[in-house]
């Protein structure tokens, strides 16, 4: 099961956005500075990659299926950027267990981008996870974003949960991407071929819950033959905390967040002291920007949950 955006050759539920920016690129009313800002998982860079996809297929063999919004794999612009070779395509994003985009990456791309574009075509830099720019590297796509060479395009995907530069989103166009619970699971579904809700409880994929977070689910619970389908949200935090997955599963040390925050919610539509739940909601986002501010050990902030919260 390939999860990355990059081999994505269908696009799903997100047909009229795709539409939206095909049409502006003909028109030749594209802007060379775009954001994707939306919930992690719900597409952007999917979205993204066909975009390019069409503007660099039009004038080969095996171009883009506009009618099926899909990519074939039998394309040269494809084969070129699923091997990281394409000459007019530059890739950012976090690298493995780091915490920032870094400045080296940044000046990297800079290098890049001030050459010359390979037969004159349109150039494609995708910087994924912008919102983990440091201050360094950010200061440093300011200066090549505010005025990119000719047919250079920057297309930056935003996980809108969490604040970006106000100066960035000042130089760009955003693009705001989202789905419906229904869409989502639509996604989920055409992805890993099977119906959710035979994996995963009805708890868990009522709230909102992204595709790449139902994939990603999906693939943890397989991979460690887990039974999700019966568990409540509680006993499904309970399994992830006691038998530490949060620090061995990368998707599971960004998905806890998600399903503690489900738990909260849940917590306050039906406790009565929504005071004391309000309380604890708000000490435990505090301590968790705290373990990522100063990189601390996240076990004693999910066992503090785990004794306060899940065990009463």
């Amino acid at each position: 099961m390939k999860l990355n955006p990059r081999y994505q050759k269908n696009l799903y539920c997100l047909s009229k956005q795709l539409g939206l920016l095909i049409d502006l690129y003909n028109k030749k009313l594209l802007s060379n500075k775009i954001i994707f800002s939306g919930p992690k998982g719900v597409g952007k860079s999917t979205l993204a990659y066909h975009l390019i996809n069409y503007i660099f297929s039009k004038d080969e063999e095996n171009s883009y299926n506009l009618n099926e919004n899909l990519i074939n794999v039998q394309n040269k612009s494809y084969k070129l950027i699923e091997n990281r070779s394409h000459p007019n395509f530059y890739n950012i994003d976090l690298v493995d267990d780091k915490r920032n985009i870094e400045i080296s990456q940044i000046r990297e791309m800079i290098n890049y981008a001030n050459k010359s574009s390979f037969n004159n075509k349109e150039r494609f830099v995708l910087i994924d996870s912008v919102e983990n720019l440091n201050l360094n590297s950010l200061n440093a796509l300011l200066k090549i974003i505010e005025e990119p060479n000719e047919n250079l395009f920057f297309l930056l995907i935003h996980d809108s949960n969490k604040n970006i530069s106000k100066t960035l989103k000042s130089r760009c166009i955003s693009f705001n991407i989202g789905l419906t619970n229904i869409e989502s699971k639509k996604v989920a579904r055409n992805i890993i071929e099977e119906d959710v809700e035979n994996i995963l409880s009805d708890e868990l994929i009522n709230y909102y819950i992204s595709p790449g977070d139902i994939v990603g689910l999906v693939k943890f619970v397989k991979e460690n033959d887990l039974d999700f389908k019966n568990k409540t949200l509680k006993e499904m935090l309970l399994i992830l905390i006691n038998e530490n997955y949060y620090s061995k599963d990368k998707f599971i040390k960004y998905y806890i967040f998600v399903l503690i925050q489900s738990y909260f919610l849940k917590l306050l539509s039906i406790n009565k002291s929504k005071n004391k739940v309000q309380y604890l909601y708000n000490k435990f986002m505090s301590m968790s920007k705290n373990c990522v501010k100063y990189n601390l050990n996240y076990e004693n902030l999910f066992m503090e949950l785990k004794y306060k919260i899940l065990n009463e």
